[in-house]
């Protein structure tokens, strides 16, 4: 006896999700239990086919030097920024100024748009405040300009954010359409190649 073919559709199009979901349903309660997986799994299907999701298009692949660069790099930005934002607020006299800025992204894809506002926003000191899907810009909120370096440090730091992520995961097409090479070039950080269009 076969699966009837439209669940056999769902169980195809929504497996990796219902894993996915699953696995962080288990992880927030922190005990593997038959009941936890159960709900998990039940709760998954319920979200995967009840909610109406927006496909994502993925047309890259991941390369794994780049994303071991990505990783590393985010994990010390966090370091570093944890420790700025604790000496903003332990500076006595010191009165923040903050700023919101304006970031152009190079790519035109909603998943590196997303990415790279969730990576940013992940770093104590900067929020997404605002994204605009359809012209591709990340309005940043900064704690400090003084400490972040001023306004164009701080959006250079977003655009190498995103210069990391397309490196680990977008396709060569893609990295040619932002105007980025596979590898930056010698004595330029990682965002600020020229843009070839």
């Amino acid at each position: 006896m076969s699966l009837h073919p439209r669940r056999r559709s769902v169980l195809r199009s929504h497996g990796v999700t219902v894993v996915w979901l699953t696995a962080v349903w288990v992880l927030l309660w922190g005990d593997l239990t038959w009941g936890n997986l159960v709900n998990g799994v039940l709760l998954a299907v319920l979200v995967a086919t009840g909610l109406r999701m927006t496909p994502v298009d993925f047309h890259g692949r991941v390369h794994p030097g780049a994303l071991a660069v990505l990783l590393g790099r985010f994990v010390v930005d966090l370091v570093r920024a944890s420790f700025e934002v604790s000496m903003v607020a332990l500076r006595p006299r010191h009165t923040p100024r903050g700023a919101v800025v304006c970031v152009q992204l190079r790519s035109h894809s909603d998943l590196y748009l997303t990415l790279t506002a969730e990576l940013v926003s992940l770093v104590p000191g900067s929020l997404i405040v605002e994204a605009h899907r359809l012209t591709g810009r990340l309005y940043v909120h900064v704690l400090d300009v003084e400490t972040s370096g001023g306004i164009e440090a701080a959006r250079q730091h977003v655009l190498d954010q995103e210069a990391r992520l397309l490196r680990a995961l977008a396709s060569d097409a893609e990295l040619e359409d932002a105007g980025l090479r596979r590898r930056p070039e010698r004595g330029r950080p990682g965002g600020r190649l020229e843009v070839t269009r």
